[in-house]
């Protein structure tokens, strides 16, 4: 059986394959010449292109660094002070025609009108006081920044080293800064060239108090802007909005060495609200918080959500310009903080929008 199995096995066969036959619109189809398109290619106007206002909206939220503003004597502050004199001099005249009165009428009443005015005269001098200290302790820290400035330069190590040893002092009651100042005291006479010694000094020393000035920017923002997307009234929007900013910028200067009284606090926030009046507001739109939230959600969710993150933008726009006054030394060592890097946390569809422009 095996046999003729083998028998009847097919044998090789041989296959002879042709070559495949050429169309004839192949041959007779002449090559195409290369040509120009520069007379059929239309360009896209820039005022029509949504990348570009996109990209500028984007470009905008950047805010130039913020710069404290200078100080001149002017006719409303004379007139300002001539009127707190007089007014002064009126309080003091009531409150002495009111002990008289009190000790015509009894003894023990002009004294206990004395001791009153004894104890709220000297409370009020101490907040004067403190209030003085906390003024001239904020142009101590832009004293500081310009010497640090301009001890930067080439050739001035020992300007940056009396430089140094003075934001060590300012900073030797912040435990964040511990580590730097250990790290610093190490390597004391050991870096000659004075720029370099800055830029150690800003990172030892700075870093960990950029990460928390970050984070109270950060959390500021996400407060405003829930707040804001879910109160019924825009006067609450407006007060809580001036509540956080002056909070956060009253931390961001007890952050960096700072301790302002209410005096101090308000010309901090003078010099914010004027650095962004003249910066200009958020130049962000429509279109701009659409494609930041995906393709119209928030005008499908609620015009409130929209609201809530520019409001929560402005915020942290607010934040980075009491940074930068707050801060005593320039961004140099440091990358400076931009309202790019809040936008992934304040919006959920920022990620995909800057990737999707960066593509």
């Amino acid at each position: 059986m095996n046999d003729d199995f083998k028998d009847r096995r097919r044998k090789p066969a041989a296959f002879p394959v042709t070559p495949e036959e050429r169309t004839p619109r192949a041959e007779q189809q002449p090559r195409r010449a290369p040509a120009s398109f520069s007379d059929k290619v239309a360009m896209t106007p820039d005022a029509e292109d949504p990348f570009i206002e996109t990209t500028a909206a984007i470009e905008a939220l950047d805010l130039p660094e913020a710069q404290p503003r200078r100080r001149r004597l002017s006719f409303g502050k004379v007139a300002a002070g001539a009127f707190g004199i007089l007014l002064s001099l009126a309080i003091g005249l009531w409150i002495d025609r009111l002990v008289r009165d009190l000790f015509s009428r009894a003894d023990w009443l002009g004294y206990a009108a004395v001791a009153v005015v004894a104890i709220g005269a000297v409370a009020f001098l101490i907040v004067i006081a403190r209030e003085l200290t906390g003024m001239m302790q904020l142009t101590a820290i832009q004293a500081l920044k310009a010497d640090i400035l301009e001890a930067a330069g080439p050739g001035k190590t020992k300007a940056a080293r009396a430089a140094t040893s003075r934001l060590v002092h300012l900073l030797a009651a912040n435990p964040r800064t511990a580590k730097g100042r250990a790290r610093l005291a190490q390597t004391e006479g050991e870096i000659i060239d004075g720029p370099h010694l800055l830029e150690l000094t800003e990172r030892e020393l700075l870093a960990p108090l950029d990460r928390e000035a970050r984070r109270i920017i950060l959390a500021a923002s996400k407060r405003v802007s829930i707040v804001t997307a879910v109160s019924p009234r825009a006067l609450v929007d407006l007060g809580y909005v001036l509540y956080e900013s002056a909070r956060m910028i009253r931390a961001m200067a007890e952050l960096y060495g700072g301790r302002p009284g209410t005096l101090g606090l308000l010309r901090l926030m003078r010099d914010v609200i004027a650095h962004l009046a003249v910066t200009g507001s958020i130049a962000v739109g429509d279109s701009f918080i659409q494609q930041v939230l995906g393709h119209g959600l928030a005008s499908k969710l609620s015009a409130r959500l929209g609201e809530g993150v520019i409001n929560g933008l402005m915020t942290a726009r607010i934040g980075i310009a009491a940074m930068d006054l707050c801060r005593p030394m320039p961004f140099r060592a440091l990358k400076r903080p931009g309202i790019g890097d809040f936008l992934a946390d304040l919006t959920p569809g920022a990620a995909r929008a800057e990737s999707s422009l960066d593509g």
